[in-house]
């Protein structure tokens, strides 16, 4: 059982911002932004992956979630961001789909790759630009 089952069903304490039937949503423990809320489905999914059609309706709650969350935690007028991490490479640490909704100041860039994802990035650019450039 991961944690996120775990504080879902109420047998791991945590700072509950909004519950109902589909989706469960609380405080980071580790915050990166001064709101800082985990967002899950009810149900249990692994991954945005795992989705399926099934999983509609808590897909459309995990949003209208978001948007309540924003209005209660007074970021909606200033804004925020609502992103998923989806498997190893894009930063999944919990094998539970779970949206992190970040506001309560100016946000930087969208994403921000690690040192070696950066040259990476550079390489396969400039790899690309000099087969645009033959």
């Amino acid at each position: 059982m991961t944690l996120f089952e775990k504080i879902r069903d109420s047998e791991e304490p945590a700072d509950i911002v909004y519950k109902d039937e589909y989706v469960t949503a609380f405080d980071d423990k580790y915050p990166d932004a001064p709101v800082h809320v985990l967002i899950i489905p009810n149900k249990t999914i692994k991954s945005l992956d795992a989705v399926t059609d099934e999983d509609e309706l808590h897909m459309g709650k995990i949003l209208l979630a978001a948007s309540k969350i924003a209005k209660i935690k007074n970021i909606c007028e200033t804004g925020y961001r609502l992103i998923t991490n989806c498997n190893k490479d894009a930063g999944q640490e919990i094998d539970y789909l779970h949206f992190h909704l970040l506001g309560g100041v100016r946000l930087g860039r969208m994403i921000g790759l690690p040192k070696e994802s950066q040259k990476y990035f550079k390489q396969l650019k400039e790899n690309k630009n000099n087969t645009f450039n033959n």
